[in-house]
Parts: structure tokens; sequence; C-alpha cells
């Protein structure tokens, strides 16, 4: 989760939010290199002295600053279309988990599992533990296993909402009367917190989501649990 002044990402825990983040370095690389060559150009022309006043077209630099700028696009189009191609592909996924928006909570169903379902509420301020992070967690975390493919189905039963979480890359709008899918591979344990990032009502911004990811013997104890409870 993010910390306090992290400018950065926040961790990755997934491949594809590793493919994400070197993205980004990438395209912020091409800013900076053009940002530092603009303003080199711009203080030059500010203080130099020269005066042609018969200079009337210039052929060969509007040739450069038309192709150029071309070639730069091509440049952070090419990896961002691979990209794309790479959130939308699901690769015969282990399992998959429905999750459901309402306001304001979200409804899980492992569909895989004897349709094993829960709701998840945010925990009010008034019962948080000492070491619970206020307005991110919940009453019933999301159990995945660790280094297995999943895939998620996401929909809402009112209004749209948005199932987003920043360190496996996934933000999935969930719309009434439409079932949006994508996959993700979570390669290490740990709690991963997100929030619907849509603007579905008054605290929709109070719809938190944990995930807790576990080895995937665990993850077997946890199911049978479940399925016996």
């Amino acid at each position: 989760m993010s910390t306090w002044a992290n400018l950065g990402l926040q961790d990755s825990a997934s491949p594809l939010m590793e493919q994400l983040i070197f993205f980004h370095d990438h395209a912020l690389l091409i800013l900076v290199m053009i940002t530092v060559l603009v303003g080199y150009l711009m203080f030059m022309l500010f203080f130099n002295s020269y005066i042609n006043r018969f200079l009337l077209h210039g052929q060969l630099i509007e040739m450069i600053w038309t192709i150029l700028p071309a070639i730069i696009l091509l440049f952070i189009a090419l990896p961002s279309l691979r990209l794309l191609y790479l959130l939308d592909e699901i690769n015969e996924p282990s399992m998959t988990l429905k999750s459901i928006g309402h306001q304001w909570y979200w409804s899980y169903e492992y569909s895989d599992f004897n349709n094993i379902e829960f709701d998840s509420y945010m925990i009010s301020t008034n019962e948080l533990s000492t070491d619970g992070f206020r307005l991110l967690d919940v009453d019933n975390r999301v159990i995945l296993p660790m280094n297995s493919q999943i895939r998620i189905l996401v929909t809402a039963a009112d209004v749209i909402h948005s199932w987003t979480i920043p360190a496996l890359g996934v933000k999935v709008d969930g719309t009434p009367g439409r079932l949006n899918q994508t996959n993700f591979f979570i390669n290490r344990p740990g709690l991963f917190y997100g929030q619907c990032s849509e603007m579905c009502g008054a605290n929709h911004s109070f719809m938190p989501i944990v995930i807790e990811s576990v080895p995937v013997n665990y993850f077997n104890k946890w199911i049978s649990m479940m399925m016996n409870s």
C-alpha cells in the first residue's frame, strides 16, 4: 500500500504491474528528454542576438520538427499497445473470483468452490484495531493463492463501481447489467489494499478492497474450512 510521502508507484506484486511500471519509466524518460531539449532551445533563443531580416522559411527545420515527434510517438505507442494486449489476455486461469459492487460494500463469490460467497464491509473507525488502517480495512478479506493465474469477473448491483488494486495493476469497472473480466497473477504473499475508484455517490471512496495472498496449501485449507462451515 502507499505510505506517507510516497511519491512513486507502489511496489508491484504481479508481472502486469511490473510491466506498467516499466512503461511509466520509459514514457517519463522520453518526456524528460523532450523537456530538456525544448528548454535548452528556448533558453538559447531568448538570449541570442542573431537577427535575419530576410528569413522567410526554413524547410529543413520544419521537416525535422514534423517527423521527429511522429517517431517519438511511435516509441510510446508500440510499447503501450503491447501492454494493452498483455492486460487483456486471459491465460487459462486456475480459479475465478466474482466481485459485485454495492453501495457501499463489495460481495464476492468463489464460483469454482461450491459458490462460496460473502460480503466485505469497511471496518468503522470506532471498531478498528490498533494495527488496522483507517478507511482501508475490511471485515472479510479476499483470500487468494499466490503464484496462480486468477480471473476476476466484476459487475455492479446498483451504480457503476470500479474494482481497483494498484499493487496488482488491476482496475476493472463494474457496470450494472454487464460482466467485465480481467486476470492477474500474484507473485508474493501479503496484504494488498485498494478502493473503488469511480464517482459512484457520496461515499464512493469508502469501498475498500483487501486481498490476502497466501501459499496454495493455506488457500486449500481455508477453502475446505469455508465449504464445511
